[in-house]
């Protein structure tokens, strides 16, 4: 057996493909080369020599072009149809999005997958003396194993000659510094900035998996650069709900000779040779796009919501320091509410008092409010709406009545068993929803969230102990409702690291406006020493004098605690140990938010920046971090285990190797190709 093993094991290293690249993952190997899988191996492998589809030879080389119909690279073309050949049967992934004609199309192009050939027919006419390009990207694969032809590019010319330049980047997301995957980028020698508003972008491309594009076939010159989400095929930014990113800088092309290192690869895991390759090298290479989306400031009524038989929400598009007038037509709307608007005004909520108005499914309302008319000025503006309750009143006591049903044969179920029988149903109660950690930091705030708005609040039912020795001693606390969090109640209290606390309410210590009051409750908490916490400052260099926002992650990229300062320098107190990440942003406007850019005003989203590697942090450690967040260009800094935005490359070789996997009989870990 051993002999036999090691003539397989010599023959998985000369020749990877026939277990399809799985020689790359040591556990996969030991379990493939147990006696039960090693009979499976032999068998799927002597099948393969039989040119059974299911378990051959993996066919690991992409689909090579064998021709073009005109030439690549043809010069003085006036047709519109391109045909191009491949030496075997071919697939395309989605070619609407993934391939990009340049100059841009105003009419989308015919694409067709044809066997071993694709057809491409522009349907507008062709300009005089210009550059064309077709940018398949990786949209191109073959049609049994999946591999692709990566980053293919076809190029004819209207002229007599080829414009060669290139123009590449990134585009990431302002806010998050994720890679945007999709979004077109164009050029325009026009260098006003109106140009983007009012007329199609000169030549295109589209970002990849990692954000990065490049524009190809551009003739030498000066070029201004923008990012569009164009959701109306224009190639032209014309609405606020576009995506887009501009750079106000003017760029010219250049080009000179380089030299790269290509690694040579005698089979997956050994390097056969690194060989030192010419190339031309074009700039700009290393243009970093911010996209947003502008803040929506058009206001405009969307809908009315009544999930809740005893509540309703209107939704704005935008604020406005008015709320919206009701006016009941069937019924009177005179201090029938309680109203909370969301800290931006775009969401109201109305609370209907009496029960009468709860119980009544549909209500009748004239809605007077104001709205921005096709200037952007706000105007008054009415209308009429049926509000409709989700919860209709018929449903709601069939559903009380089954529940009370439901409790009279539990109690004849404890009567028969001689269990204790309870005379009469529970009334329905106010449910608060106690925020409180088991465990909690000495800067944490509990809190308490009710489900309606809150009529009255006992204090006198309300008590906080803490413990000493094993003593419960009652301390001094206040209860107030966040001033930004409608129905959220905060405790104030002093919280001691290495103490035990216990809040205590009685029964009907909150009354909500329905007349239903909350059981007694207890709620146990603790702080951890002071040892079990570490003191993390951060220098910021290069921002003294600006307000910046510095913020604290943990390993999933959640906010754990932030902080701001105007010196450059911030104090994270009571950190637990642990591995963390670091954002900022930088507070144009100071109001501790992060604001995104408008390009009617040439605003700029405000800066973000990304620590580009973990921290850790242990107990009882107080050393600083400095920091330079300009010191990497902004694509690379946003560490890896933090981006949401996959290769689909590497989804794409983990797919193919589970696949594979599959038909070995044996299992696979999509670890092993991150």
């Amino acid at each position: 057996m051993s002999s036999i093993l090691n003539s397989i094991l010599n023959n998985v290293i000369k020749h990877p493909p026939l277990v399809g690249g799985l020689v790359r993952n040591a556990s996969l190997l030991r379990k493939a080369f147990s006696p039960f899988y090693l009979f499976t191996f032999l068998l799927l492998a002597g099948c393969a020599k039989m040119g059974q589809p299911d378990g051959g030879w993996y066919d690991e080389t992409p689909p090579r072009v064998i021709g073009e119909s005109p030439a690549d690279q043809a010069t003085g073309v006036n047709s519109k149809k391109v045909t191009i050949y491949f030496d075997e049967f071919i697939k395309m992934d989605n070619p609407t999005e993934n391939v990009v004609v340049s100059p841009p199309q105003l009419e989308a192009p015919e694409i067709k997958t044809e066997g071993k050939k694709i057809s491409v027919k522009l349907q507008d006419s062709l300009r005089a003396n210009t550059t064309y390009t077709i940018d398949f990207s990786n949209s191109i694969s073959d049609n049994n194993e999946g591999n692709p032809l990566g980053n293919y590019t076809y190029t004819f010319s209207t002229d007599d000659h080829i414009d060669t330049m290139q123009v590449a980047g990134y585009v990431i997301d302002a806010q998050n510094l994720e890679p945007v995957q999709g979004i077109l980028v164009g050029l325009y020698d026009n260098l006003n900035d109106t140009a983007f508003t009012k007329t199609p972008m000169l030549r295109v491309s589209r970002t990849d998996d990692k954000g990065h594009f490049s524009i190809k076939g551009v003739r030498n010159g000066q070029y201004r650069v923008f990012a569009l989400k164009d959701a109306d095929n224009n190639y032209m930014f014309n609405a606020k709900s576009e995506e887009i990113a501009f750079d106000p800088n003017t760029y010219s092309t250049s080009c000179h000779p380089d030299i790269r290192q290509d690694t040579i690869w005698s089979d997956s895991l050994h390097i056969k040779d690194i060989e030192q390759v010419p190339y031309m090298h074009f700039f700009p290479d290393d243009i970093v796009l911010r996209a947003f989306t502008e803040e929506q400031t058009d206001r405009y009524f969307q809908k009315a919501d009544r999930t809740e038989a005893d509540h309703f929400t209107l939704y704005f598009t935008y604020g406005d320091t008015e709320l919206p007038k009701i006016t009941g037509l069937n019924f009177n709307a005179d201090s029938a509410f309680i109203v909370e608007p969301s800290v931006n005004t775009d969401t109201i909520t109305y609370w209907l008092r009496d029960t009468a108005l709860v119980n009544q499914d549909t209500l009748e309302v004239q809605l007077d409010y104001r709205a921005t008319d096709s200037t952007g000025v706000l105007r008054a503006q009415t209308d009429t709406l049926e509000i409709l309750s989700k919860q209709p009143y018929e449903k709601r006591m069939k559903a009380k009545q089954d529940a009370f049903e439901k409790w009279q044969k539990q109690q004849e179920k404890n009567k028969k068993k001689g269990r204790p029988v309870e005379t009469s149903m529970a009334d329905d109660q106010l449910k608060p929803e106690y925020r409180i950690a088991s465990s909690i930091d000495p800067d944490q705030t509990p809190l308490i969230v009710m489900p309606a708005p809150i009529a009255s609040i006992d204090t006198s039912k309300i008590h906080l102990y803490l413990k000493v020795d094993s003593t419960w001693n009652p301390i001094p606390f206040q209860i107030g409702e966040s001033p930004s969090v409608p129905r959220t109640y905060q405790i104030i209290g002093e919280w001691r690291p290495g103490c035990q606390y216990s809040l205590e309410t009685d029964s009907m210590a909150f009354t909500s406006i329905y007349g239903l009051v909350s059981a007694p409750s207890k709620q146990g908490f603790k702080v951890p020493g002071e040892d079990e916490y570490n003191v993390f400052p951060v220098n910021v260099n290069g921002f003294n004098g600006k307000r910046i926002v510095v913020q604290l992650l943990n390993q999933s990229g959640k906010l754990v605690k932030s902080q701001s300062s105007d010196n450059g320098s911030v104090v994270f107190q009571w950190v637990k140990p642990g591995m963390y990440y670091l954002s900022m942003f930088v507070d144009e406007n100071k109001n501790d938010r992060w604001d995104t850019g408008d390009y009617a005003s040439g605003r700029q989203p405000e800066a973000v920046y990304y620590y580009n590697e973990p921290v850790e942090r242990k107990a009882k450690w107080d050393d600083a971090l400095n920091w330079d967040p300009t010191k990497l260009p902004l694509n690379v800094q946003k560490p890896s285990k933090l981006k949401k935005q996959t290769s689909s490359t590497k989804k794409r070789i983990q797919n193919r190797n589970a696949d594979r996997a599959r038909r070995l009989g044996i299992q696979y870990d999509p670890k092993v190709d991150q």
